[in-house]
């Protein structure tokens, strides 16, 4: 079995290929090629027939790349442009979360939804893949260095080699929760993964939980709600808010009182109208509405009164997020109440809800997370409205 195997459409891509696995035996390591191509005998096929073919020829190889994947292959090496490169996604996607997966690929769509919950390594190409030339070369030749510095790797995509963390949700705009919530956890002997809610660390955070990584979750910024029924910028995680259904849980509503828009020049003036704020160059963030708030707070409650695991929300009545404080741009103790007011009229009775005078960040926060962590682990829950 080889250590790479190579993965490219060689009815358009064999010089390319060739040159590839030329480097890799230059690096010191065996590689295989792995046809992807249409198939289509030089036939021009219509946008359903394409996507058709796409499929078969990924699902033609899926089961030699996963056996060899589970033997002695190291990496899987992808190569190409727009539609090798969308087979060799479906691909690599398959094999397991970690395991070593390069694509290299001119970029010629965005890239986020796809690796976000899977773990491959992204080489742009920079110029087309269409002929062999100097920059092209040096770029394969960067890729084949990657791949035999990860075949000297000894475990291979395993999940997880030790006990199973805490998982946690974050943004910088809760930073100054979670990173407090961190330290604590570790000063106890217990070890966090922090996920990015920004939609894509939410679809990597519900993979993981869906396959065993976690003994708890504390969902602190929810934000990905208004990312899902409020924006409609998101990728596709149906389970985030479900996964690890039959762990001990804890949410909060970290950054829900905002909508992540885009840089501010490209974003719609009606939100420039509510209250908001540049976070960054690329990302403005705009209030909710009490309409909104009311929306994502029932649909939160749905979620979690299907959850199987012990559930408690806490609710910080003093601030939601970093800007969502006192002279805060999109400051509204009003829309927190909308929030406590909406979880206490949806939530199902045997999940504790507890409310806080206190801003997300506070330590009194930090100390009813832990303190409700202790119970929920412990099955010492109890209904709690106050």
């Amino acid at each position: 079995m080889a250590q790479v195997l190579v993965l490219a459409t060689l009815q358009t891509k064999q010089a390319e290929a060739d040159f590839l696995v030329g480097q890799l035996i230059e690096c010191g390591v065996s590689a295989r090629v792995v046809d992807i191509s249409l198939q289509s005998n030089g036939e021009i096929l219509d946008g359903a027939g394409k996507r058709q073919a796409m499929d078969q020829a990924a699902l033609n190889v899926l089961q030699d790349v996963a056996t060899a994947a589970g033997g002695d292959t190291e990496v899987v090496l992808g190569i190409g442009g727009g539609t090798g490169g969308e087979i060799a996604f479906r691909v690599l996607r398959a094999l397991p979360i970690t395991f070593p997966k390069i694509l290299v690929t001119t970029l010629p769509f965005d890239p986020r939804a796809v690796v976000a919950d899977n773990s491959i390594i992204l080489v742009p190409t920079l110029a087309d893949i269409a002929g062999l030339n100097a920059i092209l070369r040096e770029v394969l030749e960067n890729a084949a260095l990657i791949a035999a510095g990860l075949c000297r790797k000894e475990r291979k995509g395993e999940l997880v080699d030790i006990k199973p963390s805490i998982g946690i949700t974050a943004l910088g705009a809760t930073d100054g929760a979670v990173a407090p919530l961190v330290s604590q956890l570790s000063k106890r002997g217990r070890e966090s993964t922090v996920f990015h809610s920004n939609g894509y660390g939410g679809a990597a955070f519900a993979r993981f939980a869906a396959n065993g990584a976690f003994n708890a979750i504390i969902d602190l910024t929810p934000h990905e709600l208004t990312r899902i029924h409020l924006a409609g910028a998101h990728v596709d995680m149906p389970d985030r808010f479900v996964a690890g259904g039959d762990l001990p849980r804890i949410v909060l509503p970290g950054a829900l009182n905002f909508i992540g828009l885009g840089q501010k020049t490209l974003v719609q003036s009606e939100y420039l109208s509510r209250p908001h704020y540049e976070h960054s160059g690329f990302f403005t963030h705009v209030k909710v509405t009490v309409e909104e708030m009311k929306h994502v707070c029932q649909r939160l409650a749905e979620s979690l009164n299907s959850l199987d695991g012990p559930c408690a929300m806490i609710v910080p009545m003093g601030g939601f997020s970093h800007q969502d404080r006192p002279g805060g741009p999109i400051e509204d103790p009003a829309l927190r109440e909308v929030c406590f007011d909406t979880l206490k009229a949806s939530l199902n009775p045997d999940i504790q809800l507890h409310r806080l005078d206190a801003h997300l960040f506070a330590p009194d926060v930090t100390h009813a997370i832990l303190e409700t962590l202790k119970m929920l682990t412990s099955e010492e829950v109890g209904p709690c409205r106050t």
